[in-house]
């Protein structure tokens, strides 16, 4: 049977989106053969470790990554704004849970977003809040001397990301939806980052169709009932058209 076939038109569904969906608007993945994420070791900017240790360098590797995003050629591109019209249009609940830390979804017309590993353009104060508290909207450079809008301290900013060895946000919400979802669709993502790579077997356990849309099959691919591969922004429109013609 036709894997579209098996959709109804008020079926649950949850997305996952990765790296890959940001990589056609000119986001790097970061997340090469080596390890190293633009020549930093994972260790040096992405643990609570390394803040504590050289809070200087992470606030350097991270002030970079929001710049980035005002960079005029940085937009969102067709499969974010098609997933905008999926979550617009579909009649049924459709959750959309992204691993991506920049703002390219809500950029490109989504209205609700779960960001599980955090916002770059967002921070929390280390003196008056915690990563599951108050989160302040942050463009600017970020560094050791700056001060907290809400408590006036120095030096207790940090991104609001959500770090290797760190819980990531939205667990109980998103695990719920997974075990009460139709379909699951996983986006431009590696299969190799937990707790994000075990979300097609919680859907398979829920009875799901899940399908996962990659340049490449996914570490994970053999799981999925479906696979669509190409570039995002190819595959996602299409996508998406079969999944509005059912409706």
């Amino acid at each position: 049977m036709n894997f579209f076939n098996q959709i109804k038109a008020n079926d649950s569904i949850v997305i996952l989106t990765g790296a890959g969906i940001s990589a056609e608007s000119g986001l790097a993945t970061f997340r090469g053969d080596d390890g190293l994420w633009e020549g930093h070791r994972v260790e040096d900017v992405a643990t609570p470790e390394a803040f504590e240790r050289d809070p200087a360098l992470v606030h350097e590797f991270y002030n970079m990554r929001r710049a980035k995003l005002f960079e005029p050629d940085i937009q969102p591109n067709a499969a974010h704004k098609t997933l905008a019209k999926l979550q617009e249009k579909w009649s049924g609940d459709l959750l959309l849970v992204t691993q991506n830390i920049d703002d390219l979804h809500e950029r490109g017309g989504n209205k609700e977003v779960m960001h599980m590993h955090g916002e770059v353009l967002k921070v929390f104060c280390l003196h008056c809040s915690h990563p599951f508290g108050r989160k302040i909207e942050w463009e600017n450079d970020l560094d050791t001397d700056s001060t907290c809008p809400d408590c006036g301290q120095e030096g207790g900013l940090r991104p609001d990301i959500v770090w290797f060895g760190e819980m990531p946000y939205f667990m109980d919400e998103i695990y719920k939806e997974l075990s009460e979802c139709n379909l699951f669709l996983s986006i431009g993502t590696s299969g190799n980052v937990y707790p994000a790579a075990g979300f097609v077997n919680q859907a398979l356990h829920a009875g799901a169709l899940c399908a996962e849309v990659n340049l490449e099959p996914s570490l994970n691919a053999g799981t999925f009932h479906e696979g669509l591969y190409g570039p995002a922004t190819t595959c996602v429109p299409e996508l998406v058209d079969n999944l509005l013609a059912i409706s």
